[in-house]
């Protein structure tokens, strides 16, 4: 039954960001519905990271039991050279975040956090998520919001949502084309069970390996029972931006020659390797027009490189709940709270993520005169805490909206 004194809300898109919002719009009283162009919910088979920051919000919504039984708990993050193998802590992870930042940081398959959050939307509020619904815009018709169909359909509501991330059709007729810019970076990853690695490989650590002009991150998932892997290349041959794309283990083994023996190992154990091109888009100047906002990827894309693209989508979904909480039935003036609670913070880790790169594929990394020195300056504890502090140290449910 409608909520006399609060929106109704639509969200296009069923993802991460959109299922976030949803959840704690629906536990605060909202009418909410879904729309996901999927046929059946399911996320790419990829890994995601989530740190203390991200906790505090699944925490809030009450998932916190679930994540953690379904993560994986990596005990640290290590920094690995390339063709020696040389390993640094560069944090202590589990008890250290708890003690920390006050949340653990756990690693998760993408289509279980997804599972957890659908399963939480529908319980609470069965027949919210529809799936089959490919947007193809929107409209603004008085202090209605019309979503429209492939199919011919609509949906109505006092506001809506664009969660329907990187190629979001609610943000381009928003705010049109969006000039995606090829990085020069090309990623491969595939999920690994971890029972086909060697026992030095089949650990409970997150390690980014660093590389001139490469890298690569690892880490478990789905209770340490997967290996996550992505590897990121500089080459100018491969423009497609998709997840789904597969390629060879020769392309990827050949994109990783000369490097240490446990790399090849990962690449050889991979069932399929996946390609996809990295593309930057330049941040919006706003995101809401009226009664229409933006979340997630469908606003502040981000380079993988911070591990923070679905924390920020799930920061956004929460903040965006206590912004139309806060602002009753004064949609416009909610968004606009939102975005400027958000914007700043996001755009910084757009920024964070793109220097991440020159810092992972330095140059002096490739010289071992230079590679060891690089690594424990751009490694070192202050370095670290000035580039990840402040996103981990986040509280999403105190931020003024």
């Amino acid at each position: 039954m409608k909520n006399a004194g609060k929106p109704k809300i639509i969200v296009a898109g069923g993802g991460i960001g959109g299922l976030t919002a949803a959840l704690s719009l629906i536990k605060r009283g909202f009418e909410v519905e879904i729309y996901e162009q999927a046929q059946i919910l399911q996320e790419i088979g990829a890994g995601v990271q989530i740190s203390a920051n991200g906790m505090l919000v699944l925490h809030e919504l009450g998932l916190a039991t679930r994540v953690m039984e379904e993560a994986a708990h990596p005990e640290r993050r290590e920094i690995r050279m390339w063709n020696t193998g040389q390993a640094w802590t560069a944090f202590d992870l589990g008890a250290v975040s708890v003690q920390t930042y006050g949340h653990p940081y756990v690693t998760m398959f993408r289509p279980d956090l997804l599972g957890i959050l659908s399963d939480a939307v529908t319980t609470a509020v069965p027949g919210a998520l529809r799936l089959g619904h490919r947007t193809v815009g929107c409209e603004t018709v008085g202090a209605r919001v019309i979503l429209r169909f492939d199919d011919g359909s609509t949906a109505e509501g006092d506001a809506l949502i664009g969660a329907d991330g990187i190629h979001s059709v609610i943000r381009a007729g928003l705010h049109g084309s969006d000039n995606a810019e090829f990085t020069g970076l090309v990623a491969w990853r595939g999920v690994i069970p971890m029972a086909d690695l060697p026992p030095r490989l089949a650990r409970s650590v997150s390690s980014n390996w660093v590389g001139p002009g490469r890298h690569v991150v690892q880490y478990p998932l789905r209770r340490g029972t997967l290996m996550n892997f992505v590897g990121v290349v500089e080459r100018e041959d491969w423009h497609e931006e998709s997840w789904t794309t597969p390629g060879s283990h020769a392309d990827m083994l050949a994109d990783f020659a000369g490097w240490h023996e446990d790399v090849q190992t990962l690449i050889a154990a991979i069932p399929q390797p996946y390609l996809w091109a990295l593309k930057l888009r330049r941040p919006l100047p706003s995101w809401s027009v009226g009664r229409v906002t933006l979340l997630g990827d469908a606003c502040h894309p981000t380079l993988p490189f911070l591990a923070q693209g679905a924390v920020m989508a799930i920061e956004d979904g929460y903040i965006l709940s206590r912004a139309l909480e806060a602002h009753g039935m004064d949609v416009a003036a909610a968004f606009r709270a939102y975005e400027s609670a958000r914007y700043e913070r996001t755009s910084r880790v757009v920024n964070g993520s793109a220097d991440n790169t020159k810092r992972f594929h330095n140059p002096l990394l490739g010289d071992p005169a230079t590679a060891q020195a690089y690594v424990e300056r751009e490694w070192a504890e202050d370095r670290l805490r000035e580039r990840y502090d402040w996103m981990y140290r986040y509280d999403a449910t105190a931020v003024p909206v």
